[in-house]
Parts: structure tokens; C-alpha cells; sequence
């Protein structure tokens, strides 16, 4: 089975073919620019350098968020015109489960976290049993704060992983001291090939149901409502 993969759900564009469960070539860039003009030119490529057609696909995987509404909405879009085009099954994502699969050999705790501003994050924790990457508690969108009172409760080593981890190293150190791992590197970066793995255990969804995870609505949107509700109120 030929899978094609896409992450355009942060900072990082991921573009990745797998074939049979095995990784044949990806693309992965950590660069301030426009997503929705390089991301086809980065599949053209990569087809290319692996001597495939779109024809050959049998299966797209994207990442459905949470992180940036533009990257998520360009890359399920993306996704989904192609699978519509091709007639082939489209699976969506967690980009935090994603990223958690960077913690495979770690025996503790995995949080893997998206800044969301004003002290929040896009968060999840994660744990692996033997092959199985489970999540012990569910992606949310809260305050940092309570993310870290939640992990210190359990007295558990646990590994931190973001490209947003700088901003709050300190934040993590003051609160579990030696339980938290940060580890130096490229783990903090999502890749493409362990969104593809992830994909393999979740089922195809209907094309026109596979819908963004934002975890919480976007800010005009969140405007929009409450001036609505306020004119209900009103009148």
C-alpha cells in the first residue's frame, strides 16, 4: 500500500510516502514561509525523487490539528481534493499523537504541547505499551498550569516534547524538578513518517468527515457567537 502523508498543521512543513509500512522518502522543512504555496510543489517533488504517480496512491494521511487554523486547513484540504480526485481513503490525524511517537523508547509519561497563547496550550499525554502508543488523557486546549499540576499528581517521569519548549523549560523545571525529560535536538519537531505510522492505526473516514481539530474555535469565530448571543440577550 502507497501512502502519502502531510503535516502542514505547524510551524513545520512534512510531506512523506510510505510503501508497505516502510518510510521510501519525505520532505520536512522548519522555515518561516508560506505553507499553501510550497506544499504542492513539495509533493511533485518527492513523487518525483521516488519515481511514483498519484496514480499509484492508495491512501492519504494528514495531520487534522491541533496547531495553526491556516496550516491545518490548508493541508486537510489538500488531503482531501486529492483523495476526492483519486477515489482513495483519507485518514486524519492528531498532530500531538504525531508528535508523541517521537517518545517510542521512553518508559514514562510522553506530553507533547502547542503554545495556544495567553498561557495556554494545545496539549495530551501519551504513554506506550509495548507497540502501542495510548493516550492516557485526551488532547484539550487549557492552561499550561494545570497540565503541569495534573502530570505532577501522578509522580511519574515524563517526557516534554514542542517546538514551542523553550518558552517554557522553566516553567516545566519549577514544577516537576527531576521527573521532566527535555530532551535536546530535533524531537521536538514533528515528522512526517511517524504521523504515517500513526495513521495505520486509526480507520479511513469519510472524505467530506474529516473535519479539523482545532480544540477550541478560532478567535473571530469565538467573537462572532458571543456578539450573537449577546443580541439573543438583548432582544
Amino acid at each position: 500500500m502507497n501512502v502519502l502523508i502531510i503535516d502542514t498543521s505547524n510551524h513545520v512543513l512534512g510531506v512523506a510516502i510510505m510503501k508497505n509500512e516502510q518510510l521510501i522518502g519525505q520532505i520536512v522543512t522548519n522555515l518561516s514561509k508560506n505553507h499553501s504555496a510550497r506544499l504542492m510543489p513539495a509533493i511533485d517533488k518527492l513523487m518525483a525523487e521516488v519515481d511514483m504517480q498519484v496514480e499509484d496512491l492508495d491512501q492519504i494521511s494528514v495531520a487534522k490539528g491541533p496547531g495553526s487554523y491556516t496550516g491545518v486547513r490548508i493541508g486537510l484540504t489538500t488531503a482531501k481534493t486529492l483523495a476526492w480526485a483519486l477515489q482513495v481513503p483519507v485518514v486524519g490525524v492528531s498532530s500531538l499523537e504525531a508528535l508523541a511517537y517521537q517518545g517510542q523508547f521512553f518508559d514514562g509519561l510522553i506530553c507533547p504541547f502547542f503554545d495556544a497563547r495567553r498561557g495556554l496550550v494545545y496539549s495530551g499525554i501519551y504513554q506506550w505499551s509495548g507497540d502501542e502508543l495510548i493516550a492516557v488523557e485526551k488532547d484539550e486546549n487549557l492552561l499550561f498550569d494545570e497540565m503541569l499540576n495534573r502530570l505532577q499528581s501522578t509522580g511519574k517521569r515524563v517526557l516534554f516534547l514542542s517546538p514551542d519548549i523553550a518558552k517554557f523549560k522553566e516553567q516545566i523545571d519549577v514544577a516537576l524538578g527531576e521527573l521532566a525529560v527535555i530532551p535536546a535536538g530535533p524531537y521536538h519537531i514533528s515528522n512526517p513518517s511517524h504521523l504515517g505510522l500513526a495513521s495505520l492505526n486509526h480507520k479511513p473516514e469519510d472524505i467530506h468527515g474529516v473535519t479539523p481539530n482545532y480544540l477550541r474555535l478560532a478567535e473571530a469565530e469565538s467573537n462572532w457567537l458571543k456578539q450573537q448571543k449577546e443580541k439573543e440577550n438583548n432582544g
